[in-house]
């Protein structure tokens, strides 16, 4: 699968796997820390510089971004809402609930439209439309549509009527785009400007982008203070949902701003930062992650993901994030 802007298959295929396992990495890294203020997380680990747990895994960011790649390997361009609503009924809400847990309000809310009858854009009208559950599967999508970010953003817009609405759509946009235009080698100046370009400019999601980014520009003289100021420009104090998606987006570009690219930095910042930690590591590791390639994800880090657990979709189970990848860019060249 080509890119605009001519880059090689082998290219493609390392950016790739480096957006999916980046967002796998920044899930099971910021695991611990979801919706921790910046206090308890020095309280507890100090800052942290890598896993915390014995045993670090992803949670249901890792789980639906899977889901998402793989409705999308199979439909491509072609993907309808249609689509979309047959496989949340075929994959997660027609089936015996079992073990589900973990998934956000979006994704319940969600859900029990769905079973109760209701149909896409109705089937996203319930109190969460506006989170990030969107935004953290949205990264196949820029894998996917490589360097033409609108069509990514088409994309994951259709996915997201299943689920959401309004901002909660706009913040998937964002993260499909600027996935897009990272692997597709843009600057990080480049791929801040092709995720604002997909949606308004006037939108809760894309001021709090603007505030991060200036925020995150600024030269601190430490990572705390760095963290401070990203966090104090896009947080509202005292409010208690973490998963809102102006917030998370904003979070999410400003540690990738103000990582400068660097992977490793960028999915601490996110990290460390609290709030909805797993969802903002994620979308700022598979930034990274595209912008770089799977090689500049640390070894130690990269190498403890494994096949996902099901643990929020069985459905999911055995399934690998650099499998997804491999499935979003495959073109002619792989099946000579």
């Amino acid at each position: 699968m080509g890119t605009e802007t001519g880059t090689t298959t082998r290219d493609t295929r390392e950016r790739a796997r480096g957006a999916l396992l980046g967002l796998a990495v920044g899930d099971a890294l910021g695991a611990p820390a979801e919706n921790l203020r910046p206090s308890e997380i020095r309280r507890r680990w100090g800052r942290i510089e890598g896993f915390v747990t014995d045993r670090p895994a992803g949670t249901d960011d890792t789980e639906y971004a899977i889901f998402s790649g793989l409705l999308l390997a199979r439909h491509g361009s072609a993907l309808t809402v249609r689509h979309v609503e047959r496989a949340w009924h075929h994959w997660i809400a027609d089936l015996d609930e079992g073990p589900f847990r973990g998934a956000g309000f979006s994704e319940r809310g969600t859900l029990e439209n769905l079973r109760r009858g209701l149909a896409a854009p109705i089937s996203a009208q319930h109190r969460h439309a506006w989170s990030d559950g969107l935004a953290m599967r949205a990264a196949p999508f820029g894998v996917f549509a490589a360097g033409r970010p609108a069509e990514a953003a088409r994309l994951v817009a259709i996915d997201g009527t299943v689920s959401h609405d309004g901002e909660g759509i706009y913040g998937g946009q964002a993260v499909a785009a600027g996935v897009s235009a990272a692997m597709a080698g843009a600057s990080v100046t480049s791929v801040i400007a092709a995720a604002l370009s997909v949606i308004p400019m006037d939108s809760w999601t894309a001021r709090s982008m603007r505030r991060a980014v200036v925020a995150a520009q600024r030269i601190q003289p430490d990572p705390l203070t760095r963290e401070r100021t990203v966090r104090s420009a896009v947080v509202i104090g005292g409010y208690p949902w973490t998963d809102l998606a102006p917030e998370a987006v904003a979070l999410a570009f400003g540690a990738f701003a103000a990582a400068r690219g660097d992977f490793r930095t960028a999915v601490l910042t996110a990290v460390n930062m609290g709030r909805d930690a797993d969802t903002t590591a994620a979308v700022a590791g598979a930034l990274a992650g595209a912008a770089a390639g799977a090689s500049a994800i640390p070894e130690e880090w990269g190498s403890v993901i494994g096949p996902v657990k099901g643990s929020c979709l069985p459905s999911m189970r055995g399934y690998h994030v650099l499998d997804i990848a491999d499935l979003l860019t495959t073109d002619e060249e792989d099946a000579a």
